[in-house]
């Protein structure tokens, strides 16, 4: 079995993060097999590495090596890409196409952000994981392939699957082994090493002197959070390297190539959590307030149903005196019980049509409509906000339902569900 360090050298993976190298020892011993593997990790951290180490140490690295970009390509021809056509299987086709999956036989694809894939792209792609068969677009003929499949995606694939984006059964069996990738920021120790890497490449590309970092610089460097990972930092080494005369890089000019690097003393990851508590826009935020007004409305409500059932509407008060106070301020009344309970009612509904109503005993079956209605205008209030956040969102996305879905966090087959439940 080849060495870490080895395998390091021949692919020019730069560094010695321990997360590094335990990515890379697991790439060489399920090398030999053919088990599915799915590579993980930020977009810019090097999964491509992975893959291609896989592949050259297999017993298929005589044969063919396919990389496919599933996110670039558009979602009518992913599957004709994959799988290939028939001659007249839609317009366009003048002949017969071979896809990757017939021409890589006997090899390996490495599907690259593979959670970008259609719906039904996945289907047709689990069912050559199960058995090695696959159809081509327009044909009813099966075909064998015997291809190894290593995939990668930067997409969290459990929230995916829980917004009915990526087929749970697909990831399981893509996920044989997981091989995680970690990022640039997690990895302090490599981020000078890869630098000066691709600083001397430059240098020696563009015939100049190569750039050195003084320490403050250095420090900078490995404090930023490098959001692109290794795809920024190569991207910066460059430019520091065809714009500076100074071939001496001090903190200040580093620091105007870096965006919002006067933060990059602030924590390297901000918590999930934060970022979730924090309103986009302004629309949110009034969708909050509503939201608490109406479940403020709600309450008093239903303490008022408690108070029709309950002889002890004392003990009943003092048990919400929050809701009260937050309804009355700081005023406070005293009340006797059958006055309380009108006062109550007239915020509940405070209609003019009903205070001669109020005034009247209460029966039973009053108690029992009253119960109802409350459960009937919750029900209903989630209905109406449903179909307006829909329809707002195809306006706001000029009737494009994959965009409309996209941002109600939904999937596509929802999104149509709903615009035919409700006739939208």
């Amino acid at each position: 079995m080849e060495s870490i360090q080895a395998t390091k050298q021949r692919f020019e993976i730069i560094g010695n993060d321990v997360k590094l190298n335990r990515a890379i020892e697991k790439a060489i011993q399920v090398a030999p097999t053919d088990i599915s593997v799915l590579v993980t990790g930020e977009s810019g951290v090097g999964k491509e590495s992975i893959p291609k180490i896989i592949h050259s140490l297999s017993h298929r690295k005589h044969a063919k090596y396919i990389a496919v970009n599933c996110g670039a390509i558009p979602e009518g021809t992913i599957d004709s890409e994959l799988f290939g056509h028939e001659k007249g299987a839609f317009t366009g086709a003048t002949s017969t196409r071979a896809g990757y999956f017939e021409v890589a036989d006997g090899g390996t694809i490495f599907l690259d952000e593979v959670g970008e894939l259609p719906l039904t792209t996945q289907v047709r792609l689990l069912r050559v994981l199960e058995n090695g068969e696959f159809l081509k677009v327009g044909s009813s003929q099966a075909q064998k392939t015997n291809v190894r499949i290593v995939a990668a995606t930067n997409v969290n694939m459990f929230e995916a699957i829980k917004k009915e984006k990526f087929r749970e059964d697909l990831y399981y069996r893509l996920s044989t082994v997981e091989i995680n990738i970690p990022p640039l920021r997690d990895r302090q120790g490599d981020i000078h090493l890869l630098f000066r890497k691709f600083a001397s490449d430059f240098g020696q590309k563009y015939k100049m002197p190569t750039i050195r970092l003084d320490e403050n610089a250095i420090q900078l460097l490995q404090k930023y959070r490098w959001p692109g990972n290794i795809r920024q930092l190569r991207n910066i080494a460059e430019q520091v390297s065809v714009l500076e005369e100074k071939r001496a890089i001090s903190l200040v000019t580093l620091n105007e190539y870096l965006p919002n690097a006067s933060d990059s003393n602030l924590p390297a990851v901000v918590g999930k959590q934060e970022k979730e508590s924090d309103f986009s826009n302004e629309r949110e935020i009034l969708y909050k307030v509503l939201f608490d007004m109406k479940g403020d409305l709600n309450d008093l409500k239903k303490l008022t149903l408690k108070l029709l059932n309950n002889n002890d509407s004392q003990k009943v008060q003092e048990e919400n005196e929050h809701l009260i106070r937050k309804i009355y301020g700081n005023e406070k009344e005293e009340f006797s019980q059958e006055e309380e309970k009108v006062e109550v009612l007239r915020i509940a509904e405070p209609t003019p049509e009903a205070t001669p109503i109020l005034q009247q005993p209460i029966t039973q079956e009053d108690k029992y409509h009253f119960a109802e209605e409350i459960e009937e205008e919750e029900t209903l209030s989630l209905h109406e906000r449903e179909i307006e956040l829909i329809k707002k969102s195809l306006e706001r996305n000029r009737g494009k339902r994959k965009a409309a879905a996209t941002e109600l966090g939904i999937s596509e087959r929802t999104l149509y569900r709903k615009i035919k439940q409700y006739n939208l």
